[in-house]
């Protein structure tokens, strides 16, 4: 079978033929349909924990049961997502054709997916319900204002639960990625910006972006308000003035996903039912396993997703 493995840190990945894996008691072999997110900080050997070389890569993903322990709740066939047991951080991960994985990480999908979604959906979907019902908390027909908003799984959510949402993008062409029912925002829109500004409009702000411009979006949310962070891909530090935070009366909320992760698997069930039917839609960039090294160097160079240890952005490449 073939296997994306990395020999050195920070190179690219390189597909070729290893043994195929042995599935020991308390495991399941999975035929992997589709695999997902690779934690670059590990791939890169900037991270303390580093898994023997050369290792699969992959802390996501998505397959068919093989095979399984009778009485661990699986039966062969079934469609099920692969996370934690220290896939692709202490052991190999789900760049390959076929993975044994600790049956604790491996979870039966409560209804059909596309492979791909069944791959991605995780982390920007459980993400999404737990900043708006859990940190947030969210109210019913409040509005909520969702920075980073194209194809935004907080987005689609917030209007499931009957907020009222306005959706900011980075770029005009990025209004049309908008889900249904959003007010869209650009934030080239010098016009658009000073009205949010002007008119405070939402108790409730989401932000993905972070950065020096973080505290100015918080302005635009009404006194008494918070401001939920889930992600900070434009910067990673704010410089907050004291008096005028005060003033401004807005309550800065983190986004521990981490420590979120019981809670994320409690609400996943629920959610993989809505993505089957059709209410929710995770947006997949895929490529065959052979171009996996294509895959890390789109994700390098920003040309793709970029996903933070707490960020809604999952990396959604599959194969």
């Amino acid at each position: 079978m073939r296997a994306a493995r990395f020999r050195s840190w920070g190179s690219a990945p390189v597909v070729n033929e290893v043994a195929e894996p042995t599935r020991a008691a308390g495991e399941v072999l999975v035929d992997v349909q589709a695999a997902a997110h690779l934690d670059t900080t590990v791939a890169n050997g900037t991270l303390d924990l580093k898994p023997a070389l050369p290792y699969t890569g992959g802390v996501e993903g998505a397959g068919i049961v093989a095979e399984c322990d009778a009485g661990s709740g699986l039966e062969p066939e079934d469609q099920v997502m692969l996370r934690g047991g220290g896939l692709g951080l202490r052991r190999d991960g789900t760049w390959t054709e076929r993975v044994s994985v600790p049956t604790k990480a491996v979870t039966r999908l409560e209804a059909p997916l596309a492979p791909e979604v069944a791959a991605a959906f995780f982390v920007p979907a459980t993400t999404a319900f737990v900043v708006l019902h859990d940190v947030a908390r969210l109210g019913e027909g409040e509005e909520v204002i969702v920075v980073g908003a194209a194809g935004s799984m907080v987005a689609q959510q917030a209007r499931l639960a009957g907020a009222e949402v306005t959706g900011v993008v980075g770029r005009a062409e990025q209004l049309a990625a908008l889900p249904d029912g959003v007010t869209g925002v650009c934030l080239d829109s010098t016009e658009d910006l000073d009205r949010l500004a002007a008119d405070r409009p939402a108790p409730l702000l989401v932000d993905t972006l972070g950065g020096d411009g973080l505290v100015a979006r918080t302005r635009w949310v009404r006194p008494g308000g918070r401001a939920a962070v889930i992600g900070y891909v434009t910067g990673t530090e704010i410089r907050v003035d004291l008096p005028s935070w005060l003033l401004d009366d807005v309550a800065l909320l983190p986004v521990n996903m981490i420590r979120q992760e019981r809670r994320a698997r409690e609400a996943a069930g629920d959610l993989v039912k809505r993505l089957s039917a059709g209410e929710l839609r995770v947006a997949v960039q895929k490529y065959a396993l052979a171009d996996a090294a294509l895959a890390l160097e789109d994700l390098r160079a920003g040309r793709s997703w970029s996903r933070s240890r707490s960020g809604e952005r999952a990396w959604p490449h599959a194969w």
